[in-house]
């Protein structure tokens, strides 16, 4: 992802609707971002690539290939910052949409000012651990259990056999809650507070879906698992031993 402080960052929109792409173009363009429109993007991966696209606004619900398919062919070759825009019935869809890998999502009708501080949070979350990762001097803060390491300034998780990727902003901050407290059950609203810069409703299941994602990433067998732990009715616990 390009992560030169000094330019506007490149935001793609990607909306079918003549009218709320042209509401959102005309918003952060005002903000002072770098624009690129378009009403599908079958060949997404490859255009953000040539483009230098820092952040795609993507709705679910497009022609041609949608927006869930276009998360999952985006996040097998780019770690650039995925905002889902979906309806308010689309709650099976965003729960899947995490699992692909999308960093956040927005429900319409939508408050541009909320979204223009999901997109800042989120772009400048994703320049920092990337200028961190390009500064030699800076001394970067881990954390070692059984093998692997999270990296914070990076947020990167380095496995036992030295396979390194950089976390969806979801799974970095759900993992490094839970090793913060390791050894303490932290409830799911716990959790969820620590996730989400959002209200949140009680049915809400970003966690369970995070917590699935970062135990098949750690190996971490759902049925036994050693590392993440449900503890039933309260919470999950980190049982790694921390080195």
């Amino acid at each position: 992802m390009p992560t030169n402080p000094t330019r506007a960052a490149h935001i793609l929109i990607v909306e079918d609707d003549f009218a709320s792409r042209s509401l959102l173009v005309s918003y952060f363009e005002k903000e002072g971002y770098r624009i690129s429109e378009a009403e599908q993007a079958d060949d997404l991966p490859t255009r953000v690539g040539r483009d230098g696209i820092d952040l795609v606004l993507l709705d679910i619900n497009l022609p041609g290939k949608d927006g869930l398919t276009l998360t999952r062919e985006l996040r097998a070759t780019s770690t650039v910052g995925i905002i889902l825009v979906t309806s308010k019935g689309d709650e099976i869809d965003r729960i899947v949409g995490l699992e692909l890998g999308a960093d956040d999502y927005v429900t319409k009708p939508f408050n541009p000012r909320e979204l223009l501080v999901r997109v800042k949070n989120l772009l400048w979350r994703a320049r920092g651990s990337s200028q961190g990762a390009g500064n030699g001097n800076r001394e970067s803060l881990c954390w070692h259990f059984e093998g692997w390491a999270l990296d914070i300034n990076k947020r990167q998780l380095a496995g036992p056999d030295g396979q390194l990727e950089r976390l969806p902003e979801g799974e970095f901050k759900l993992l490094q809650a839970l090793i913060d407290h390791a050894g303490h059950v932290l409830s799911r609203d716990h959790l969820m507070d620590a996730i989400h810069d959002r209200e949140w409703t009680p049915n809400d299941r970003s966690v369970d879906v995070l917590i699935g994602r970062l135990r098949r990433k750690l190996g971490d067998n759902p049925s036994n698992p050693q590392l993440i732990l449900t503890a039933h009715g309260a919470g999950y616990v980190f049982a790694g031993t921390l080195s």
